[in-house]
């Protein structure tokens, strides 16, 4: 009797600190060497301004800050995730890019009981990856509406990024 195959998820894993995160592999456009963003006003301290990337202005957003992780300043390893985020790209700033790493999709857990709230509506699950507990983060719901209004600001060529 055959089994069938398992389904299978390609992620890309990233370190934050101690913590090891991942986002699929398909709502990542490019990582990146870290480059610092060229800053804009009037904007969330987790929103650190907007790069040039293929003709666009995308907006970047260190995930340190958007955790309230302790600040770190750019290490050589810092790079930069630009990802999918409702069909707009966004720059995601993270310590390191470890690896691009496939998993049975059965395999990734929904989020324990202890990430209820805001934190917990990022995540889409937790999968093991040897010792190591890596959380999978829904791209998609990193931003709330007004989060996304925030970054339509900052995106016009013409605006000043000034939250009303």
């Amino acid at each position: 009797m055959m089994t069938a195959a398992p389904h299978l998820q390609q992620i890309v894993a990233f370190r934050l600190g101690d913590d090891q995160f991942a986002a699929d592999v398909f709502c990542v456009e490019r990582v990146l060497r870290y480059v610092a963003p060229r800053a804009i006003p009037n904007v969330p301290a987790w929103l650190i301004g907007v790069v040039d990337y293929r003709d666009r202005v995308v907006p970047v957003v260190d995930l340190r800050m958007r955790f309230e992780l302790p600040h770190r300043d750019a290490q050589p390893d810092t790079r930069l995730l630009v990802v999918q985020v409702e069909g707009e790209w966004v720059g995601l700033v993270v310590d390191a890019v470890t690896e691009v790493a496939t998993v049975d999709a059965a395999a990734v857990e929904p989020p324990p009981p202890l990430f209820r709230g805001l934190a917990g509506t990022y995540l889409r699950g937790v999968v093991r990856r040897g010792e190591a507990l890596v959380v999978v983060l829904d791209t998609a719901r990193l931003l709330s509406t007004s989060d996304r209004l925030v970054l339509e600001r900052a995106r016009r060529p013409d605006g000043d990024g000034a939250a009303t």
